[in-house]
């Protein structure tokens, strides 16, 4: 029961800002880049983010947010700026797909 319920706070929606705030200190900690230097608007490849720290990237995320990610999103949402926006999009799907069972 515990477990159920750790689960059940662990859900939640997140907005875009959040996100983006999330993804912008994880990748420049990956790069070893302070977050000001990171711009939301410029690809992730064009910051070095090698395949391997995408996929450490997209396992760190869904882990915090608490829902699956595909790997490509990266590659369809290839900036900061357009992935959280996606990502928000996402969280509150799973956040009403989880309150519905």
């Amino acid at each position: 029961m515990s477990q159920s319920l750790d689960d059940a706070t662990k859900k939640q929606s997140y907005t875009a800002d959040e996100i983006k705030a999330w993804l912008v200190s994880h990748i420049s900690e990956q790069l070893g880049v302070k977050p000001d230097d990171i711009d939301v608007r410029q690809p992730l490849d064009s910051y070095g983010l090698e395949s391997a720290q995408a996929m450490l990237l997209v396992s760190q995320a869904e882990k915090f947010f608490s829902f699956q990610l595909s790997p490509i999103l990266l590659w369809h949402y290839p900036t900061i700026e357009t992935l959280s926006q996606r990502l928000a999009e996402e969280s509150e799907v799973s956040q009403s797909e989880f309150f519905e069972i």
